[in-house]
């Protein structure tokens, strides 16, 4: 899953952006935290492990 497919799946489920990491971006939504890798890629069972987390898919 391309990383920008991602994002706008968790800014869409609330996430907004909060700061960079040294590799990874964090996003927030509430107390949850998600951090997401800075690659153009993302690994879809990450992509999805992300989203089934949160309640996004």
């Amino acid at each position: 899953m391309k990383r920008t497919e991602l994002i706008k799946k968790l800014e869409e489920g609330g996430f907004y952006f909060e700061r960079h990491g040294g590799n990874h971006d964090i996003y927030v939504n509430g107390n949850r935290k998600e951090t997401i890798p800075r690659h153009r890629e993302i690994d879809e069972r990450l992509a999805k492990a992300i989203l089934r987390r949160n309640g996004l898919l």
